[in-house]
């Protein structure tokens, strides 16, 4: 089915609210719309079940969505149902339903009411369940949190395995797998498993630069630590995560006792409590759920303000994914794990009962979270390298956004250990994992080596002169750095990049920064807190409009965010929409959306304006940037590309100067557009600084004042591209 862009665009608004797509959504869209088996790979919070929801709602027949978690469906299922007037568009057929409702789920897909239903992995085995779906029209199937079907993944579920034969079995029709998390090893899996090697893949950028990564050592005083840290937060909505239950219990009840509003949510927990307490964090009736895992992928509220790890998780997918969980609504979210080395030697003795595959599996993914806690490099980079993606860690949305950057430790020149780490790599055939290739360094033997006669060579022990922390800090730099790869068929075996080998040719300074090591009694530095603050313009009616919207909530039983969110909010709070049209146009709010829950929303802000005597200024009910859509959404794509600003001008003809005042009218209006690959080209830095200070400083910002303070110095194409810029940088 050929959907044009505009259609999409249309649908988008009409369904959603939201006048552009995000990222990689409109792209993935239309290759599933194609009849393209496609695959998505994209954040948490990157909007990832937009991509199948909307096509599903577009398009003839029912979409079936494949998800591991019960919570998760019921999310999913009351926000589809919250922007449409048929209760019976979306359903699950899960466990937890009784015959009854089971009828009544099969009656509204005969009817052709349902656009998307919900399954787990373990219904679709179900035989009465196959027979009643082959004869059904069906639009694709949509396999979310896809990484389940991996050994490598973090959440790894055996009946994900068969899907692929039952997929067959119901219709050969287009599968979209959605991840948040996945390395290179994992897509590899999911492909394969999923029988889908030919599928268009879509990867957005795993940078959530909103979020703040801060590692502490674990103490003694981690309790006190932890309610330090959360009072920051008074009123707002954050998760503790532990590995035990017995852990989730205690700290749930510490909290309690110290006057924080928390809850525990474990497996241990009957249904009946689990489900109220993750629908009183939802209803925002409790500010902190401590929990384990279990708890990781059945969120989905925007508005979580902070992630804690008590315990350090046992892979980097898990620590990316519950992480993730924070700023989903684009704010800042503080993520603060605690680490000991004492825990990955626990995590170690649970692995020790598993097949001895499992256990490699595990052991493996544990050393990547020991090198990333243990780093003092940007864990951004690090973190970022882990899942295929390159970070600039001085100029990178987000860099200064963890405690590394914040608090570095010094560098030091490593030059010729990192040519003679190379060298050992190179002459040991690339066949040993970290551990061989340092104990070869340092000169220790132990049974492979021996096997292999390494301890024989006259580079053994080449590098003893350093320690055994010393080299493994440096193996980790040097990995992100390029030098080395690790194979991902025997994963961790090191083996030389084109770069590495170019290195041992001809060596360049290499800068390394030693690990750090936490010690048991280690003092904690505590980060100051990095926490943002809110943007509305008018905080009273931004209080009103919460309290309604938890009521609301309350009254429909639905979380508050699924009435609005709060850019939506905020949103109302700068336009002082007073009826249905002027309310459809806030941010994310479509026409469905403001007829279903708008009434009140608009009374109560009517009346607000009318006890407080406001006038409402005209041009703030709604917003334009008084560019056309289309042309604005090619500049912002293309400037992300780093594409010449010449090129794109004289690509939808336009002179130079006409297309900056194009560009001028975007950043007045508060889009942001990054031009500074553009300026770099033309001005130092010292010429930048210049200019961006006097801005700062200036009255006004007209171009002819400019002109006349900097006397010729500079051109009028340069003042205003630097207006741009500072504009984006400083007023948006």
């Amino acid at each position: 089915m050929k959907v044009t862009k505009f259609d999409l665009q249309e649908n988008l608004k009409k369904y959603f609210g939201f006048n552009k797509f995000k990222g990689l959504q409109e792209v993935a869209i239309q290759s599933l719309m194609e009849g393209n088996n496609t695959f998505v790979v994209m954040p948490t919070g990157g909007g990832k079940s937009l991509i199948y929801q909307l096509p599903a709602l577009i398009q003839d027949g029912m979409a079936i969505v494949v998800s591991p978690l019960i919570a998760l469906m019921k999310n999913q299922v009351d926000a589809i149902r919250g922007i449409s007037t048929e209760h019976g568009i979306a359903h699950v057929l899960n466990s937890s339903l009784n015959k009854g409702e089971v009828a009544n789920v099969k009656s509204d897909i005969e009817n052709g009411i349902t656009k998307l239903l919900y399954v787990a992995p373990e219904s679709l085995t179900k035989e009465d369940y196959i027979t009643f779906l082959q004869k059904q029209k069906i639009s694709f199937f949509a396999i979310d949190e896809a990484h389940c079907i991996s050994e490598w993944g973090h959440d790894f579920r055996p009946e994900y395995r068969n899907l692929k034969n039952i997929i067959k079995r119901i219709s050969d029709l287009p599968i979209v797998g959605l991840t948040a998390t996945a390395t290179e090893k994992v897509q590899e899996d999911i492909l394969k498993n999923l029988g889908i090697t030919d599928a268009n893949t879509f990867k957005a950028s795993f940078n959530r630069p909103n979020l703040f990564y801060d590692i502490r050592p674990k103490t003694k005083n981690i309790e006190s630590d932890i309610i330090r840290f959360i009072r920051n937060y008074q009123g707002e909505s954050g998760i503790i995560y532990c590995l035990s239950r017995k852990k989730v219990e205690e700290i749930a009840q510490i909290l309690q006792v110290n006057g924080v509003k928390a809850v525990p949510y474990h497996a241990g927990l009957d249904a009946k409590t689990r489900a109220r307490h993750q629908d009183m964090f939802l209803m925002e009736d409790t500010d902190v759920v401590v929990a384990t895992i279990a708890f990781g992928m059945g969120i989905d509220k925007p508005d979580v303000r902070f992630v804690i790890h008590h315990d350090i998780p046992k892979s980097l997918e898990s620590y990316y994914q519950e992480t993730g969980r924070a700023g989903r609504d684009g704010g800042e979210g503080y993520c603060l794990a605690y680490y000991a080395y004492k825990d990955i030697e626990k995590l170690e003795k649970f692995l020790s009962n598993k097949p001895i595959a499992e256990q490699e599996i595990g052991n493996a993914l544990l050393q990547e979270v020991v090198a990333y806690a243990e780093t003092s490099m940007s864990r951004r980079k690090f973190l970022l390298h882990y899942f295929g993606e390159e970070f600039d860690e001085i100029n990178g949305d987000g860099a200064d956004m963890d405690d590394n950057v914040i608090n570095p430790k010094e560098r030091i020149e490593a030059m010729n250990e990192v040519h003679m780490l190379l060298k050992v790599v190179q002459k040991t055939k690339e066949e040993y994992r970290s551990k061989e290739i340092i104990n070869t360094l340092i000169g220790k033997e132990n049974a492979l080596l021996v096997s292999h006669k390494t301890h024989k060579q006259d580079f053994f022990g080449i590098g003893k002169a350093k320690d055994d922390k010393y080299w493994m800090a440096l193996i980790r730099q040097v990995f992100v750095a390029n030098l080395l790869a690790k194979e991902i068929e025997q994963y961790g075996v090191l083996k030389l990049r084109p770069a590495g080998l170019d290195f041992i040719k001809k060596s360049v300074s290499f800068l390394m920064t030693k690990d750090h090591i936490y010690e048991a009694g280690d003092k904690t530095n505590i980060i100051t807190n990095v926490k943002g603050s809110g943007s509305a313009t008018d905080e009273k009616l931004m209080g009103m409009l919460k309290d309604l919207r938890k009521r609301v909530g309350k009254k429909l039983g639905v979380p508050p965010f699924v009435v609005f969110q709060d850019p939506s909010l905020e949103d109302m709070t700068l336009k002082y929409p007073i009826d249905l049209k002027e309310l459809a146009n806030v941010h994310g709010v479509g026409d469905g959306k403001a007829r279903k829950y708008g009434k009140e929303f608009v009374a109560l802000i009517a009346k607000y304006i009318e006890d407080s005597d406001i006038t409402r200024p005209d041009d703030l009910i709604v917003k334009s940037t008084g560019v056309n859509s289309s042309l604005k959404l090619y500049i912002i794509q293309n400037t992300d590309k780093k594409i010449p600003l010449i090129d794109l001008a004289k690509a939808k003809g336009l002179e130079m100067p006409e297309f900056v005042k194009v560009m001028e009218q975007i950043v007045y209006s508060g889009t942001k557009i990054n031009i500074n690959y553009c300026i770099d080209n033309l001005l130092d830095e010292d010429q930048q600084e210049e200019i961006f200070e006097y801005y700062m400083e200036a009255e006004n910002d007209k171009i002819q004042l400019a002109l006349d303070e900097f006397d010729g110095d500079y051109d009028d194409e340069e003042l205003r591209l630097m207006r741009i810029r500072f504009i984006s940088e400083v007023a948006n």
